[in-house]
C-alpha cells in the first residue's frame, strides 16, 4: 500500500467523521430548535391562559359591580318610594278632624289617663291646632290640664310630676308602631315582584 493510498483511506476517514460530526451537529441543533419551539408554544399556551383569565376575572368583577350598584339603586328608589308613602301617611293623618279627630283623640287621652293615680296632677301635650279639643275633652278629668304644644301628627302626650311617668299616646307614636309592624309586609305589597 502506497503512502498516496493509506493517505487517502485517512482523508476519507476523516471526512466520514466531519460528515458524522455535522450531521450530530445538525441534529442537536435541529433538536434544540425542537425544544425551543416546544418551549415557546407552551409559554405562549400558559400566557394566553393567564390572560383570559385576567379578563374572566375583570370581567367577572365588572359584572359584579354593575349588579351591586343596580342593587343599591333599587334599594335607595324603594326607600324613596317608602318616604313618599309615609309622607303621604302622615298628610293624610294630620288632615283628619272633626269628630274623627275628637274621638281618636279622646280614645288615646283615655288610655294614657289610665296610667296616673287618682288626684295626681297631671300634664297634657298635644298639637297646636288641637288645644280646644284637648280643653274640651279635659273637663272630664280632674287634675288634668293642656300644659302647652307637642310637635305631633295629633293624640296626646301625657305626663305628671308626682309619678314620673310620661305617656306618648300621639298619632305618630302610633303610626311609628304600626309602620315598623307592617313595613315588610308594605314593602312586599308595593314592590310585587
Amino acid at each position: 500500500m502506497s503512502l498516496e493510498t493509506v493517505a487517502e483511506d485517512i482523508r476519507d476517514e476523516a471526512r466520514a467523521r466531519a460528515e458524522e460530526i455535522r450531521q450530530e451537529g445538525e441534529d442537536r441543533a435541529a433538536e434544540i430548535v425542537e425544544d425551543a419551539e416546544a418551549d415557546a408554544a407552551e409559554i405562549l399556551e400558559d400566557r394566553e391562559a393567564a390572560v383570559e383569565r385576567e379578563i374572566e376575572q375583570r370581567r367577572d368583577q365588572a359584572v359584579s359591580s354593575a349588579k351591586l350598584e343596580a342593587k343599591q339603586a333599587r334599594l335607595e328608589a324603594r326607600r324613596d318610594a317608602l318616604a313618599d308613602v309615609r309622607e303621604a301617611v302622615e298628610s293624610t293623618v294630620v288632615d283628619i278632624d272633626g269628630e274623627r279627630r275628637r274621638s281618636l283623640t279622646e280614645t288615646l287621652l283615655g288610655a294614657a289617663a289610665e296610667e296616673f293615680d287618682e288626684g295626681e296632677s297631671v300634664s297634657v301635650y298635644g298639637r297646636a291646632d288641637d288645644e280646644e279639643l284637648l280643653e274640651d275633652l279635659l273637663e272630664e278629668y280632674d287634675g288634668f290640664s293642656v300644659a302647652g304644644e307637642y310637635d305631633c301628627l295629633g293624640g296626646v302626650v301625657v305626663e305628671s310630676e308626682e309619678s314620673r311617668v310620661r305617656v306618648n299616646n300621639t298619632f305618630d307614636s302610633i303610626l311609628e308602631a304600626v309602620w315598623e309592624d307592617n313595613l315588610k309586609e308594605l314593602s312586599d305589597r308595593l314592590f310585587e315582584r
